[in-house]
């Protein structure tokens, strides 16, 4: 492959990301995909997606889950709600992790990612074992299936993050860095939080945000069209160097319609740019 092949995330059927017909008119050849509901992980439905993607020349890198009953309207409501840190729907949202896992492998996708939610910061806290415990199940059913378990970034410091790494103790844990989401929950400063886990990163999000602080809802800022932010794309590509990561340059535009065609379309304009700038 390439070095930074440029990627867009995507949807076939559930969450935000772009529509594959967007994709493929654009011209990229790597997506993450958003999971689709049940219905569309049905063997018929993976053969056609599988079909629809080779014939477009399109490889899969990470497949994302999300559940029902998750929401990002506010931050309260993401730590009440994201992913597996909230322990009322955990063992349900495990047995489905486990069902997306094995759809990104009919997929032939060798990584599965997740917004695994606030893990506390505090490793005494009641919550934290429990925590630790699901994402070691997560990383052990991903071994049985050749794949890797991606945690993305932004809802944790980097130190958190390093800490649990540590306690959860898996080869096969790893993350996918999203600058834009450091500066939108106000956790940490992209460009150091990078350099802190890069050992770690194993995809990226290409997205920006800019702060704000008065946005409302505990956000710390607003997302915005890429380069447009404060995450300064520049050096986040030149970071990745520095850490020698070279894969797959994955764009994230959360809005939907013509815009993101568009902010998506300029998007790549500038990682095309940038690329050829830092690497020749």
């Amino acid at each position: 492959m390439e070095k930074w092949p440029i990627g867009i995330f995507t949807s076939v059927g559930a969450g935000l990301g772009a529509g594959l017909d967007t994709v493929k008119s654009l011209g990229v050849h790597t997506v993450q995909v958003h999971a689709p509901h049940e219905p569309d992980r049905a063997p018929d439905r993976v053969a056609q997606f599988r079909q629809q993607f080779a014939d477009a020349g399109i490889q899969v890198t990470v497949v994302f889950a999300g559940f029902p009953g998750e929401s990002y309207a506010d931050i309260p409501t993401v730590q009440k709600t994201i992913g597996l840190v909230p322990p009322g729907p955990r063992a349900e949202r495990l047995k489905e992790t486990k069902a997306i896992s094995d759809f990104a492998h009919a997929l032939g996708c060798e990584a599965l990612g997740m917004h695994i939610g606030f893990v506390p910061e505090d490793a005494s806290d009641p919550n934290y074992a429990g925590v630790v415990k699901a994402a070691q199940e997560v990383c052990d059913y991903c071994k049985q299936n050749g794949q890797r378990f991606h945690l993305e970034t932004g809802q944790e410091k980097a130190d958190v993050l390093l800490r649990f790494f540590n306690d959860v103790g898996r080869d096969n844990l790893a993350i996918n860095f999203d600058p834009a989401n450091l500066i939108l929950y106000g956790t940490d400063e992209p460009i150091p939080a990078l350099r802190s886990v890069g050992r770690y990163v194993k995809s990226v999000h290409c997205k920006d945000a800019k702060r704000k602080p008065d946005v409302g809802g505990g956000w710390a800022g607003v997302e915005v069209a890429l380069g447009q932010g404060d995450v300064n794309m520049e050096l986040f590509l030149r970071t990745l160097k520095e850490i020698g990561y070279f894969g797959p340059l994955t764009i994230e535009r959360e809005i939907s319609g013509e815009q993101q065609k568009k902010d998506i379309a300029e998007a790549i304009g500038l990682l095309q740019r940038l690329r050829t700038e830092i690497l020749g």
